[in-house]
């Protein structure tokens, strides 16, 4: 089994490969504008899980989705040449959810936001339901209780 320093490594070098390839070698015309986020290897360097995001629509993801699944060997075999270890890991190129969750928490912390700023309008011109100051004061001599 592999130290993990190891296959983080190989997850960098392994990035950098891909990245290169589908940016000077893989010429599909499905491929859209897709970035390598982040690869993830197995810790006995057999299978690397490659991220990639996808500017544009859903049928642009479709499109490099299969453009990326077609390029699967060559770009294995150019791993396994350029980083020279024994075995090949074999590659899963998985689409990448992070830009539609950072929108999704954008649009939560912005609602909130709003939530929070008409609270604060709301507050400003309250005043107490009954009086200022609702607890007990101890009792003087009199009888009375301090003001």
């Amino acid at each position: 089994m592999a130290d993990s320093g190891r296959a983080r490594k190989l997850s960098e070098r392994i990035q950098q490969i891909v990245a290169t390839m589908l940016d000077t070698r893989i010429k599909d015309p499905r491929l859209g504008f897709v970035t390598v986020t982040d690869v993830r290897v197995t810790g006995d360097l057999q299978h690397a899980t490659v991220f990639y995001t996808v500017l544009g629509d859903d049928e642009a993801r479709s499109d490099s989705a299969a453009a990326l699944e077609s390029a699967r060997g060559l770009i294995r075999s150019e791993v396994g040449k350029q980083t020279g270890i024994r075995l090949t890991p074999t590659l899963e190129f998985v689409l990448d959810a992070v830009p539609e969750t950072a929108a999704h928490l954008e649009e939560a912390l912005r609602r909130a936001a709003e939530h929070d700023a008409e609270l604060a309008r709301l507050r400003e011109g309250a005043a107490y339901a009954g009086e200022a100051d609702p607890y007990k004061k101890p009792a003087t001599d009199d009888g009375s209780s301090e003001a």
